[in-house]
């Protein structure tokens, strides 16, 4: 088969692309034929070494696939339409490659009607944003919520499903962005780079925002805890090479908290708990990518180039596995 993959950890400059052993599933497995897959900021720590995971090489990169099952097993038939956003980590080869093997706890089926290429280009930020609220913010109905950087991948996903869950969200976001994050359901937008910003969203929650998450990776700690209600979550998400001031008086005297988490950790129900919703509103058609752009998979290296130079902003390329 055909791949995108690695030999040693490095720059982008270390995925080729050529003919692999095909893979061979092993008990509680599937063989699945790629139709497409994409590429996701961690896919650049992993190739990179900076998020350290136990890897084999020659390593398939990528973490997210749709395509069809090649051989049945774990409840799943032959042609079935599948995906999964959890590859390419802890010891897992990854899904940039026209066969791949998917643990069947970590393999959904694609709702009927929805478009291979706008589930791959969701999952994975929709993933990150349902653990980010619910696994480990622990949003309720009738809460706040801020999403900082709501134009994003993982900030649009964060305003659909808070709205969804019945709360209200306050978003932060480029002024030729707010009507965008209106049209997901966002109460207020403000703009990010507004020299008021803390006391704009202080204005627009006076009760305080009970979780607070930001996409961005700057992690203004003493801004989010100073817009913290009562109790209130302070989700970190992003920014790896991050170390931001905490303020831990005025944490501690609000009752709040803050938590950080990495979608490689999460457990096997706690992405199948994200997938049900997931593919709730892909059904309904309310997850759907801003911009998207395919390409063949042999382009997998120049892809990571473009987006460790910060070129994609919010646009998700698909990679498609055939010619």
């Amino acid at each position: 088969m055909r791949a995108a993959y690695a030999e040693q950890l490095g720059s982008p400059d270390v995925i080729r692309y050529g003919e692999l052993a095909a893979p061979v599933p092993g008990p509680d497995e599937v063989l699945v034929d790629v139709r497409a897959t994409t590429v996701n900021p961690v896919d650049t720590f992993v190739r990179s070494g900076v998020f350290r995971t136990p890897l084999e090489f020659p390593f398939v990169i990528g973490r997210d696939l749709v395509g069809t099952v090649a051989s049945a097993g774990g409840g799943f038939a032959v042609g079935d339409a599948v995906w999964c956003n959890s590859l390419g980590h802890g010891g897992r080869q990854g899904a940039a490659a026209e066969q791949a093997v998917v643990p069947v706890d970590r393999l959904y089926r694609l709702p009927p009607g929805v478009a291979p290429e706008t589930a791959v280009a969701v999952v994975h930020p929709a993933a990150t944003a349902y653990l980010a609220l619910f696994t480990h913010g622990g949003l309720c109905p009738g809460e706040t919520v801020l999403v900082a950087g709501a134009a994003g991948n993982v900030g649009a996903a964060l305003v659909v499903l808070a709205v969804r869950a019945g709360a209200r969200v306050i978003a932060t976001a480029a002024a030729r962005d707010h009507d965008y994050c209106r049209s997901l359901g966002a109460a207020e937008v403000v703009d990010y780079r507004d020299p008021d910003l803390t006391r704009r969203l202080a204005e627009l929650a006076p009760a305080g925002v009970d979780v607070h998450v930001d996409t961005s990776g700057r992690n203004d700690l003493t801004s989010a805890v100073a817009l913290l209600a009562h109790r209130g979550r302070i989700v970190l998400l992003a920014g790896a090479k991050d170390e931001p001031v905490l303020p831990v008086g005025p944490l501690y005297m609000k009752d709040a908290s803050v938590r950080g988490f990495a979608i490689s950790h999460a457990t096997p129900s706690e992405l199948a708990s994200a997938a049900t919703s997931i593919n709730d509103l892909l059904s309904r058609g309310l997850l759907r990518p801003r911009a998207m752009e395919p390409l063949p998979l042999s382009t997998a290296a120049d892809v990571h180039h473009r987006m460790e130079r910060g070129e994609l902003h919010g646009k998700r390329v698909v990679l498609h596995t055939g010619s």
